[in-house]
C-alpha cells in the first residue's frame, strides 16, 4: 500500500507542478506537459514491479499508438476556444473526439 501511495503522490506532484508552472508561463507549462513524464514513470513502475523487458517494450509501443489519436485534442480545443466556444463545451467536444479516436485506434490495434 505504501508503494502505491508513493506512486500516486509522485505522479500527482508532476501534474501539480505543471499547473503551477503554466500559471506563470504557459509556454514552459506546455513544454513540461509535453514531456513523457507520466510514461517514463509508468515504465519505471512497471520495470520495478516486473523486471520484464518485453512487457515494458509492449507498454511503450502501445503508448505510442495511443498518443496519435490524442493529438487532435490539442488542435481542436484551442480552435474551439478561439472561435468563441465556451471552455467546458470545448473541453467536452475535444474529449469526445479523443474518445472516438481512441476507440478507433483500439479497434484497429485488435484487428492486426
Amino acid at each position: 500500500m505504501t508503494y502505491f501511495v508513493l506512486k500516486a503522490a509522485l505522479s500527482g506532484l508532476i501534474v501539480a507542478v505543471v499547473s503551477e508552472v503554466a500559471r506563470r508561463n504557459t509556454h514552459i507549462g506546455g513544454l513540461i506537459a509535453s514531456l513523457p513524464l507520466i510514461s517514463i514513470l509508468a515504465v519505471l513502475w512497471l520495470w520495478q514491479d516486473t523486471a520484464d523487458s518485453e512487457r515494458v517494450a509492449v507498454q511503450l509501443e502501445s503508448t505510442l499508438w495511443y498518443i496519435l489519436p490524442s493529438l487532435p485534442f490539442f488542435l481542436a480545443m484551442p480552435m474551439l476556444l478561439r472561435h468563441g466556444v465556451g471552455f467546458w463545451a470545448s473541453l467536452g467536444s475535444s474529449s469526445l473526439l479523443t474518445v472516438a479516436l481512441y476507440a478507433l485506434a483500439a479497434s484497429l490495434m485488435t484487428h492486426q
